[in-house]
């Protein structure tokens, strides 16, 4: 039996992207999606519901996106499910799903039409910090669509998916 776990998501930030750095340096951001769904129930009345979902972004993408989302921003995100599973400290298990994120693309209005700067990557906490301001150089545009990099092509033994979209497992 085959196995896929793709998710494709386009929502708005519901907070600032959080960063922190792993054991490793390597930087992780924490982001927290809403996804709205809106539909018309037998009566004819309009609903509406709103999913909630935590992300995690792991190297550079992660300094790129601390840098430049925002919370309220709209961004599609594609990634993959992660269960994570913990016991808390009263002894209760817990769990909860996530999406890891391996690309993402922003959406909206570009930076400059918000007047917003991007924010600075903070650095690992390491020695005192320095009190003196020092204005920040401005900053590079956000990457484009055709700067994130492409998935690899399928293995030589893997036959690739028909336009016609036959053979998709579901």
């Amino acid at each position: 039996m085959a196995n896929y776990n793709r998710v494709i998501l386009v929502g708005n930030l519901t907070r600032d992207p959080r960063l922190s750095y792993l054991p490793n340096q390597t930087p992780v951001v924490e982001l927290g999606m809403a996804v709205n769904r809106k539909w018309k129930d037998p009566q004819g009345n309009p609903r509406e519901e709103t999913c909630f979902i935590d992300c995690n972004v792991f190297g550079r993408q992660a300094e790129t996106a601390n840098k430049y989302l925002h919370k309220g921003q709209q961004v599609l995100i594609e990634g993959r499910l992660h269960f994570s599973m913990w016991e808390a400290k009263d002894g209760t298990k817990r769990s909860k799903h996530r999406v890891v994120v391996d690309r993402f693309q922003f959406l909206g209005a570009p930076m400059g039409a918000r007047d917003t700067a991007p924010r600075p990557a903070p650095a690992p906490a390491a020695g005192p910090q320095p009190t003196a301001q020092v204005p920040a150089p401005s900053a590079p545009p956000p990457p484009s669509a055709e700067e994130i990099p492409e998935p690899p092509p399928p293995e030589p033994d893997e036959e690739p998916p028909s336009p016609e979209g036959e053979g998709i497992p579901f």
